[in-house]
C-alpha cells in the first residue's frame, strides 16, 4: 500500500501544481487512498519532494532538480532506486529501466537530478525509463551503475 500511494503522489507532484499537504491529502483521497497529513510528510520527506517556487513565484511541490545539493540528489535516488527500480537492461548507448507502475517519471527526475557522469539524459513513461547515455559512455556500466542504487 505504501508503495502504490508514493507512486500516486509521484505521480500528482509530476502532472499537477500541488502546493500543500492538504491539497496532496485530497488528491490522494481522489484515487482511493485514505492518508493522514502527517503520513503524506513522511512519504514526501521519504522521495526527496521539497517545496519549490514556480515561474509565478508561488510554492509547490516538486521531485528533482528543485534545489537539491549533489549529496540531496543521491541520497534521493538511492531511496527511490531501493523502493521502485526493478531492472535495468543496456540497449546500444541507451539503458532501459523497469520500475513499479506509476513510478518510472519520479525515478527518471531523481537520476536527472543526481547528475551522474555519463549520463545525457532521461524519457519516462509509466513503469519504464529510457536513460541515454553521454558519447562515449557504455550502456553496461552506466546501468550497473544504476542498479547499484538499488543495494545496500
Amino acid at each position: 500500500m505504501k508503495r502504490q500511494r508514493q507512486a500516486a503522489i509521484l505521480k500528482w507532484i509530476s502532472s499537477s501544481s500541488i502546493k500543500s499537504q492538504s491539497d496532496l491529502v485530497e488528491a490522494l483521497r481522489s484515487d482511493g487512498f485514505e492518508a493522514s497529513q502527517t503520513t503524506v510528510s513522511r512519504d514526501l520527506r521519504e522521495l526527496g519532494i521539497l517545496k519549490t517556487r514556480n515561474s509565478d513565484g508561488g510554492l509547490k511541490y516538486a521531485s528533482g532538480e528543485g534545489g537539491l545539493s549533489h549529496g540531496e540528489a543521491e541520497a534521493a535516488l538511492r531511496r527511490m532506486a531501493k523502493q521502485f527500480l526493478l531492472s535495468a537492461e543496456p540497449a546500444s548507448n541507451m539503458v532501459v529501466i523497469k520500475t513499479l507502475p506509476g513510478t518510472a517519471q519520479g525515478v527518471a527526475a531523481a537520476i536527472d537530478a543526481a547528475g551522474r557522469e555519463g549520463i545525457a539524459g532521461t524519457v519516462a513513461g509509466d513503469d519504464t525509463i529510457l536513460v541515454v547515455c553521454s558519447e562515449g559512455f557504455d550502456s553496461e556500466i552506466i546501468g550497473a551503475r544504476l542498479v547499484e542504487y538499488t543495494k545496500g
